[in-house]
């Protein structure tokens, strides 16, 4: 028998509002509050890549170490957070090889969002990948912090025998602090989830449950939308919002805290 409901959250501007931002490779700024999908979603064989690396680890490196340098000698793992049309982290790679940034470029968006959030839940790096230009246009960094209804959402929806999971486009060491932070185990988290991946996510769970709900604010979330029961957008991070992210969801809402009165409804 199939159980009753379950809530698949997106994380970044969903669970946590977010401070991003990102150092233009061919100026050298430092730009505020930069929407990464979006610049993704632009041209094709572009890819926002997430280094799976903690920020001490990304900050005790060398800055005049090169970026891929970094990734052969530390060991790290990278992923592919969103992405239009054919790219793969094989091709990230090739490309971060061949091109200039250095991990000084890192440490300066890292501090820059650092400065920005003295108490930020988390911080992370990345980078934007533009496959047909073989290069590396922005180095990005984010870090955020939990609404304050967030918690209360996931514990009154737990309280009514509701299931939570997270589909992230987040690296793994994140999403594990969020996850642990409001209570949603570890095997209903799923990390690196681009646009595709949500949508089978919530169409898997639709196997398994009667309702299944999608929470999110990105246009990577706008599949998994379509494919759920219920696609609830959140305007709470207050950015603005494609139009067709709009018009796929069931649901506009301004605080995460209003998915349970979603949930009641149903």
């Amino acid at each position: 028998m199939s159980k009753r409901i379950a809530v698949v959250f997106d994380s970044a501007g969903t669970l946590l509002h977010m401070y991003r931002v990102a150092k233009e490779a061919s100026t050298g700024n430092i730009l505020e509050n930069i929407e990464s999908t979006a610049i993704v979603a632009q041209k094709n064989g572009c890819g926002l890549v997430v280094l799976n690396a903690e920020s001490d680890t990304l900050l005790r490196s060398r800055k005049d170490m090169s970026l891929f340098e970094f990734i052969r000698e530390y060991k790290v793992s990278i992923g592919i957070s969103c992405s239009k049309g054919n790219f793969t982290p094989e091709i990230a790679c090739d490309i971060i090889r061949g091109t200039s940034p250095r991990m000084g470029d890192v440490h300066d968006v890292l501090e820059a969002v650092a400065s920005h959030c003295p108490n930020v839940f988390y911080l992370a790096a990345g980078l934007i990948v533009d496959s047909q230009a073989r290069s590396v246009p922005y180095v990005l960094s984010t870090g955020g912090h939990v609404f304050s209804t967030t918690l209360q959402t996931v514990q009154t929806l737990h309280s009514m025998k509701i299931d939570t999971y997270i589909a992230s486009g987040d690296s793994l060491l994140a999403l594990m602090q969020l996850a642990e932070f409001i209570n949603i185990p570890q095997e209903r988290v799923f990390a690196f989830s681009n646009t595709l991946m949500k949508e089978k996510i919530v169409r898997e769970l639709k196997k398994k449950y009667k309702i299944v709900l999608m929470v999110g604010d990105g246009i990577n979330d706008i599949l998994a939308f379509r494919a759920a029961d219920v696609g609830i957008m959140t305007t709470q991070q207050g950015d603005k919002r494609p139009k067709e992210l709009r018009e796929a969801a069931d649901v506009i809402i301004d605080d995460i805290i209003k998915v349970v009165d979603v949930v009641k409804a149903l």
